[in-house]
């Protein structure tokens, strides 16, 4: 078989003479010689079409089909290819992509400047990173260095999966074929400050705290009021670091610019990614008090990464940031969320009550939790089939996730209303 470099319109041949609807076969072909083999499987088994562009709210599959993303893992903020953003990379690609080391970086002071102007005061030292991971594991360092290795993580958190994240990762699966791990790490349940308490009490001064507002990969898990609060009186009380992991909270999703302005705390560090790269360049960031960042102050090589903080992404995070602020991202998010999840549970309690636990959310993060992850698991395809694109949640497997971008229009919030009323329908009658 050839192998096309492009992907065409429904109906057209590639350079190759291939008609067009081969091209996912193939590609699922170099999956398997090239990629993952189980994925490539899991993939041809599930019918996964291939994202061959976006626009606005949707993608559109190798055959020129529009798909609702309220997916993406909270990425999508802005939607694709936001034109403020886009602009800005364009610009920066045409100017200058990637920086030389041996120079200052103008993009890079301008964008960390940026980003401490919308964080919670005090944050005022910004460490760009390639990925909320990344961001984590520079938290893991920060708390480290400060005297403070002894990590406390949430049960059900989840960090991103390299070494060091994995090690505060909240779900065993994922951790158990990698161990060892860091040492000295402790589990307590989200949401229970009185356990956190315990814990604390009997660390010596020597803790660092790590917790996300709501807890996104767990199945959208919001806590009691109070409880960030808590977390931090707790963390000053026994001398620990404060780390708020808002890499999928942040920027708007939870319609606050953070998930730590609800109850007004503001931590030692805060990691911050997903939404930070507007949809379009790859970034994460770690924002940090002066105090918590001083070992980097003092030493700036103790820390480093080759691409972090290149150019291009830094115009993509200015850019995002600016979007975010002319077209009131964060108050659309508050206001859309508090719609979408309103319609929602009445229209699976209405549909299939008997198979939802419960329908919950804050913003632009809503979560659907099922009976079992079969019936989840079913209802993700299903609204595939229906042209809608949603996530699972990677530590809660019964809770689908929708993390829709602000810039839902009517039109749209119709067809994702009539997208999920028809899954459910089939849930109904399948189950």
């Amino acid at each position: 078989m050839s192998k096309p470099d492009s992907l065409n319109p429904p109906g057209t041949l590639d350079a190759s003479g291939v008609p067009a609807t081969s091209v996912r076969e193939e590609v699922i072909n170099r999956y398997k010689r090239h990629v993952n083999r189980g994925f490539a499987g899991l993939a041809s088994v599930l019918g996964l079409p291939i994202g061959a562009r976006s626009r606005g709210c949707f993608v559109f599959d190798e055959q020129g089909r529009a798909y609702l993303d309220c997916g993406g893992y909270g990425v999508f903020l802005h939607g694709h290819r936001h034109p403020l953003v886009v602009e800005a990379v364009k610009a920066q690609l045409d100017r200058h992509p990637l920086a030389t080391h041996g120079f200052l970086n103008a993009e890079l002071a301008s964008a960390a400047e940026r980003l401490a102007g919308v964080t919670p005061p005090g944050l005022d030292y910004i460490t760009f990173t390639n990925s909320g991971a990344e961001a984590a594991e520079l938290g893991i360092k920060l708390a480290h260095v400060n005297g403070k290795p002894r990590l406390v993580a949430m049960q059900g958190g989840f960090h991103g999966k390299t070494m060091g994240a994995l090690s505060i990762n909240g779900k065993p699966f994922y951790k158990d074929p990698f161990k060892p791990l860091l040492p000295e790490v402790d589990f307590v349940a989200f949401g229970d400050a009185n356990a956190l308490e315990e814990v604390l009490a009997a660390s010596d001064n020597r803790a660092c705290v790590i917790v996300e507002p709501v807890q996104g990969e767990a199945g959208v898990n919001i806590p009691p009021a109070g409880y960030l609060k808590r977390v931090q009186d707790l963390c000053r009380r026994h001398n620990a670091l404060f780390i708020l992991d808002e890499i999928q909270t942040g920027l708007g999703r939870l319609g606050t610019w953070w998930g730590a302005d609800r109850e007004g705390v503001v931590p030692d560090v805060l990691l911050a990614g997903k939404g930070l790269s507007g949809g379009v360049v790859a970034v994460g960031a770690v924002a940090a008090t002066a105090e918590a960042f001083e070992p980097l102050n003092r030493d700036p090589f103790l820390h480093s990464s080759t691409f972090a903080g290149n150019p291009l992404a830094m115009a993509a995070a200015r850019a995002a940031i600016d979007a975010i602020e002319r077209e009131g991202l964060v108050g659309r998010a508050a206001s859309l969320g508090e719609m979408l999840l309103r319609d929602l549970r009445t229209i699976l309690q209405s549909a299939c009550r008997d198979l939802v636990v419960e329908v919950r959310g804050r913003g632009l993060m809503l979560g659907v939790e099922f009976i079992s992850e079969a019936v989840a698991g079913d209802f993700v395809l299903r609204l595939l089939q229906e042209r809608m694109v949603v996530s699972h949640s990677l530590n809660a497997h019964r809770v689908v996730r929708l993390t829709p971008p602000a810039i839902l229009a009517e039109a749209e919030c119709e067809i994702l209303f009539q997208a999920v009323e028809n899954a459910a329908a089939g849930l109904r009658k399948a189950w």
